[in-house]
């Protein structure tokens, strides 16, 4: 103990550099995106330790001019008020409950500056959201009060949002189907992808059995759907809580587990018995605290974020199963606040005000599904509105741009319905923030997907995901119905800053013209879903997939996903001396295998976009010095790509394009003709030798087991002698079969320099300048 005459002993604060993959101190700095900005720090040695976080416009921190912000629970804040434009200064100390003080010194000082016309999406504090809560039941997406008005609306009206549709189709089949078998755990425990996938739906189907019956028996007040609710309710929270539907042995299972109980606890509470309600409660609170250890205590995603599976739990499992829980567990409602926190502050790690997700755009639809499921019951239940932040005002832009209506196979990252349409489920989602903003392109691509997708609903990236017949129920319950407007409109580039890609849209609404082109170079490097595609490109032209992500995403971690797909060798991209980018298991290099999107300029006659891809070689071969490429997007639609490339020794480079289709192939071009569109490419100019082109089939180092019953696919090599510096210049001329083009090329090489002029018959012209190596 301290004498009467000494001051208390400061703890010890820690301020640790951060790492590539943990969060870092914010604001910095850097331009802040909304108000209040969102605090972050690395956190103290203590997993239990609380903060104080001041703020003021004087670095003195004087006390008439300082906001001090005290008692924070996790070393991220989104305080719960707005600041006036200016310059700010920040800190954080330790902070004990029980003396109400601050116990260590003064991190360093960090600035920050609020402009004005910033958005305002302050966040209440924990003890202010929850007196907003009603904690009768039901409280997942409808209220005690509003079951009565639908109710009340269904006797007006017996397909009130959809209803005879979804109890149809989504509530009567649960009335004489037997009860789902208790999934076993795998032979010998290895994971098979079969019995994996069956695990999946089993679980899936359970959460749409508990669900519909419970919220049919309870709106329509029919005893015969609440026993047969309460029957399948009963059965799930019986199944071993340890066994093959644990998150350890299964998160994808175990957070369908956890939603089934959740749903039916908090919709069937007033008509379980006093034995039945504890035994679903036990069940669920132990399902649901093996989840949150994880994500807290395990994955730590407060300090490490780039966890897919760990943060979509947050909206998966923990932000129903905490809402049911409410009232009856302390451990449940300080989870609720963590989920809601995270989800206001560190939310999302892939992606930032420009709405990007850096996993792509089949990780956005699994990813951006449950938070919207999540943001709507936290909206509800708290009065807490996560939709005002912008990454949600923005984020519909990057399935409009990147994965637009009638593309199969041109998108980057993991993707399970490549070759399909674009999953159905992507529409919903925008559809949901054209209901959140009003934006009218929202609702057009969602009405686009859904008539392209139909007869889809079934297969298992919808159905083993999702009940689309219960999404549609809620949104017309809680939203307005938007007009859509066709995109004719739409600026053609959106440059995605956040994540590093580069997308062109032309002629979206017309089928027979529009063309898709995306080029990526992302400081995320192959981390998670992405690849080691930096520096590569897609392109969709005239109704057809042309240059494509080449494979199948059979399951993760199979040959094809780890030896192909996610390999360079899959991409429309170069390898050097044989060696693609580093897209192997180790996060942290991959995560520094990044690109970067150097520049991205709209001219008269072009898109003008150059990547850098120099880090992510060199994670794979420190000999690189420089792989670059520049894009020129003409206002003609044919491209022009030029590729450097520079090695501490001479080396050979491939250049790679990838189709679903054979190719031909000339001396120095190559030509592919599709159902009703081609194209060809030419290498016009090398510094280092002409290219050696080929034409290969198939995959490389796949088990035939993972692509048996799947169309092979084909791709170009073309290949340069070995040299230290190489600069390659290819020209793609995509065109409809109903009008096949040309594009002339000739070389002006007098100086130190060599011009190249590209023009076609209707006199559309580009020329670059290609320094000479010396």
């Amino acid at each position: 103990m301290p004498k009467a005459d000494e001051a208390p002993r400061l703890h010890y604060l820690d301020e640790p550099k951060p790492g590539t993959l943990t969060i870092t101190y914010q604001p910095n700095g850097s331009a802040i995106q909304e108000n209040p900005p969102r605090f972050s720090w690395l956190p103290a040695l203590d997993d239990n330790a609380r903060y104080a976080l001041k703020v003021s416009r004087n670095p003195s921190f004087p006390p008439a001019d300082t906001l001090l912000f005290e008692d924070l629970n996790w070393n991220f804040f989104t305080p719960d008020v707005t600041f006036e434009p200016g310059v700010y200064h920040w800190a954080f100390a330790l902070w004990d409950g029980a003396s109400k003080t601050v116990v260590s010194a003064w991190s360093s000082v960090r600035i920050f500056e609020i402009l004005p016309g910033l958005p305002e999406t302050p966040l209440p504090r924990a003890q202010v959201r929850w007196k907003a809560a009603d904690l009768r039941h039901p409280r997942l997406w409808l209220g005690p009060s509003e079951v009565g008005d639908f109710r009340e609306r269904l006797e007006a009206d017996a397909d009130h949002c959809g209803w005879q549709g979804f109890f149809d189709k989504s509530v009567a089949p649960w009335l004489t189907r037997d009860f789902i078998a208790e999934p076993a755990l795998y032979p010998n425990n290895v994971r098979v992808a079969k019995l994996w996938r069956q695990m999946y739906i089993d679980c899936q189907e359970a959460i749409y059995a508990v669900r519909h019956l419970a919220i049919a028996g309870v709106i329509l007040d029919d005893p015969a759907l609440i026993t047969r609710a309460r029957e399948w309710l009963l059965a799930i929270a019986r199944w071993d809580r340890t066994g093959a539907t644990a998150r350890s042995y299964n998160d994808e299972a175990a957070f369908r587990v956890v939603t089934a109980l959740a749903w039916g606890y908090d919709w069937l509470w007033d008509h379980l018995d006093d034995t039945e309600r504890t035994e679903v409660r036990d069940v669920l609170l132990a399902r649901t605290r093996e989840v949150a250890d994880h994500v807290l205590w395990r994955a730590r995603i407060h300090v490490f974020p780039y966890d897919s599976h760990a943060v979509r739990s947050l909206s998966a499992a923990l932000t129903a199963a905490c809402i049911a829980l409410a009232g009856e567990s302390d451990e449940a409602e300080s989870w609720l606040d963590y989920t809601i926190e995270f989800l206001f502050t560190l939310y999302s790690p892939w992606g930032d005000a420009d709405g990007g997700w850096a996993e792509g755009p089949h990780y956005w639809m699994t990813g951006i599904a449950y938070l919207t499921e999540a943001a709507n019951l936290i909206k509800n239940f708290l009065d807490v509105d996560l939709y005002k932040r912008p990454f949600f005002h923005k984020t519909g832009d990057f399935p409009l741009y990147t994965k637009a209506p009638g593309t199969r196979r041109a998108c980057f990252g993991d993707d399970s319905t490549l070759g399909d349409p674009p999953g159905v489920k992507v529409g919903y989602n925008v559809r949901q923030f054209a209901g959140v903003t009003g934006n009218p392109y929202y609702q057009w691509y969602y009405e686009r997907l859904k008539a392209d997708a139909a007869g889809t609903e079934m297969e298992f990236y919808n159905y083993g995901w999702w009940d689309l017949n219960f999404d549609d129920l809620v949104y017309r319950h809680d939203y307005p119905q938007i007009t859509a407007q066709a995109p004719s409109d739409l600026p053609p580039v959106k440059w995605f800053k956040d994540i590093g890609w580069v997308a062109i849209q032309k002629y979206m609404d017309d089928p027979a013209r529009h063309i898709q082109f995306l080029f990526k170079s992302s400081t995320f490097g192959s981390l998670s879903h992405s690849h080691g595609d930096q520096n590569a490109f897609l392109l969709y032209a005239f109704g057809e997939d042309l240059a494509i992500q080449s494979g199948y995403y059979v399951a993760f971690n199979s040959t094809m996903h780890r030896n192909w797909r996610r390999q360079t060798i899959s991409k429309n991209a170069i390898l050097i001396d044989g060696k693609g980018q580093y897209a192997d298991g180790d996060k942290t290099i991959a995560k520094k295998a990044g690109g970067r999107i150097v520049t991205v300029r709209e001219e008269p006659s072009h898109v003008f976009i150059s990547g850098d891809a120099t880090a992510a070689y060199r994670a794979a071969d420190p000999d690189v010095l420089r792989a670059e490429r520049d894009v020129y997007f003409t206002a003609s639609d044919f491209v022009v790509l030029v590729d450097r490339v520079e090695c501490s020794r001479p080396k050979p480079v491939q250049w790679l394009f990838h189709a679903t289709r054979p190719m031909d192939v000339g001396t120095n071009s190559f030509r592919l003709t599709g159902e009703r569109a081609g194209l060809y490419g030419q290498f016009v100019h090398s510094t280092s030798g002409p290219p050696n082109v080929r034409l290969v089939e198939g995959f490389e180092g796949i088990d035939p087991a993972d692509v048996e019953g799947m169309d092979t696919q084909y791709h170009i090599e073309a290949s340069l002698p070995s040299a230290s510096k190489h600069t390659l210049v290819t020209l793609l001329v995509p065109y409809s079969l109903d009008e096949p083009r040309r594009v002339f090329n000739f070389i002006d090489d007098q100086g130190f320099s060599a011009d190249i002029y590209f023009t076609d018959v209707d006199d559309n012209q580009l020329r670059i300048v290609i320094p000479k190596n010396f």
